[in-house]
């Protein structure tokens, strides 16, 4: 339901309107409610046909996720009918991002799919493309402020939370890491803020320790470093983000023979967020104990579906939708797409359906 029909009889009109309900009650997903005619109120062309070129933006490429995630969209824009240019890598510069932007509207791209590396300075990017009346998905990260069609991404707090649960299982007292994101992302506070919390209601004889790592491996491997030579006693750690992450931190502890497997004296339990393949061969080998699987597929995925959806001037609703998530209403009035997240662990790290067994 993309536009304004002309109606003459009253009782088909209210008829109409009566299914129209129906539908939405029904589905969620189903781009009910109404969709504003002026391009810049709706997040996209009122009735538009969905088609022209659309650009797609990642924050980074050194990442084994962001690598898959790249993989995945011109698969995913093939089978969404959506005519994807190539990638532009961002490599994590903010202020490129937002240039990167600015050379995708000047190549009259009728769409964007973006993955911010900062919450709040990619409002200049969206307020650039809200201006030329170009719809915005913004992927894995949701911004502060600015106008975007859906925000496609995983709850981040529960990212926090099922880490804390799983570490607070294995480790009953004693000092914990938390290797941290870059909390200029809304992704790193929260789920820094998710663990903490949840370790200090639920595991009170646990101590956090903290690394702010800002998704930099040489980061994370130095201050690890640092903070084991004060602090040989650790008994868990959890990494936000196991793609930039999972490498240091194993060769970190290698080199100080505190790398011991899952089973034996003086295994120090680790939870990682992405789900890379890399992640589930560590689980394997009893390097690691578990990982949140952050889905690159479906990223890629329902980046496409919503491009396409916003370019065609649908809107969505909050509420369950088809593809097991969940539409939610954030704080900044914007919708989020909250796509599932499993913990994967030796239990059940072979299954066939988690995307990191997919690729190579």
């Amino acid at each position: 339901m993309t536009g304004t029909t002309k109606r003459t009889k009253s009782s088909r009109a209210g008829a109409l309107r009566m299914a129209a309900l129906l539908g939405c009650a029904a589905l969620a997903l189903s781009a009910c409610g109404s969709t504003k005619d002026d391009t810049a109120g709706s997040g996209g062309a009122a009735g538009g046909d969905g088609k022209g070129k659309v650009g797609v933006i990642l924050p980074l490429l050194t990442s084994p996720f962001w690598q898959s995630y790249n993989d995945y969209v011109p698969k995913m824009a093939k089978s969404e009918g959506v005519d994807a240019l190539k990638t532009v890598n961002s490599n994590s510069d903010p202020s490129q991002q937002i240039t990167d932007i600015n050379n995708q509207l000047n190549q009259g791209v009728k769409g964007l799919v973006v993955a911010p590396l900062d919450s709040a300075a990619i409002a200049a990017g969206l307020d650039q493309a809200e201006r030329k009346g170009v719809p915005v998905v913004a992927v894995d990260v949701a911004p502060e402020k600015g106008k975007v069609a859906m925000v496609v991404r995983a709850n981040n707090v529960a990212y926090g939370e099922k880490a804390c649960e799983y570490l607070g299982k294995q480790v009953k007292t004693g000092k914990v890491v938390q290797i941290m994101g870059d909390l200029a992302s809304v992704n790193g506070r929260e789920r820094s803020k998710a663990f903490r919390d949840c370790v200090k209601s639920t595991y009170p004889k646990l101590k956090v320790l903290e690394i702010p790592a800002k998704w930099e491996s040489d980061t994370a491997a130095s201050k690890l470093d640092t903070l084991l030579n004060a602090n040989p006693d650790i008994k868990g750690i959890y990494m936000q983000a196991g793609g930039v992450y999972l490498a240091p931190t194993l060769q970190t502890l290698k080199s100080k023979g505190m790398l011991k497997t899952a089973g034996k004296a003086g295994h120090i339990a680790i939870v990682s967020n992405d789900g890379i393949p890399q992640e589930f061969d560590a689980i394997r080998k009893g390097q690691i104990d578990a990982t949140v699987s952050q889905p690159a597929d479906a990223y890629a995925k329902y980046g496409m579906y919503y491009i396409k959806a916003a370019m065609q001037g649908k809107t969505f609703k909050p509420g369950p939708t088809d593809h097991d998530s969940e539409i939610v209403k954030l704080p900044s009035g914007i919708l989020e797409d909250q796509l599932p997240a499993p913990l994967v662990t030796k239990d059940n790290v072979d299954d066939p359906k988690l995307w990191g067994n997919t690729v190579k």
